[in-house]
């Protein structure tokens, strides 16, 4: 099992870089597997996954400027180890960004919690088995 299970950053201009990513991915094997539209999105810009086997494990989403923090799923084998992540996150300086539990915009079984690292990073533990 990947310990990363995603990563998704921002960027200012989210077709170019569709494009660009869709062509410099490809020759390593990973290619456009999902596309968000805005509407569905927190953020009210279209978000898109690239992947192999398709599963999306890089994701971009547009954003004013792209120094922004970015975000970073690691992979969790239980619910259990993600509500211990959040706990632990909490407990060593993270920012509570969204409590354990089941996420139904994204699919019904995707269980994660969210917490803001001390330099404000998205950062997710997430299990898609349970």
């Amino acid at each position: 099992m990947d310990v990363i299970n995603h990563i998704e950053i921002g960027v200012t201009d989210v077709t170019a870089s569709r494009r660009f990513y869709e062509a410099a991915l490809a020759p390593l094997g990973l290619s456009l597997v999902i596309s968000v539209d805005a509407a569905r999105t927190m953020r009210g810009t279209p978000r898109y996954g690239f992947g192999r086997e398709g599963y999306p494990s890089f994701w971009i989403h547009g954003e004013e400027s792209a120094d922004r923090p970015i975000h970073i799923a690691f992979t969790a084998t239980t619910n259990d180890r993600v509500d211990a992540f959040h706990a632990a996150a909490l407990a060593s300086s993270g920012t509570d960004n969204g409590a354990p539990g089941i996420r139904a915009h994204y699919h019904s079984r995707y269980y994660a919690a969210f917490v803001l690292d001390p330099d404000g990073n998205n950062i997710e533990a997430v299990c898609q088995s349970g």
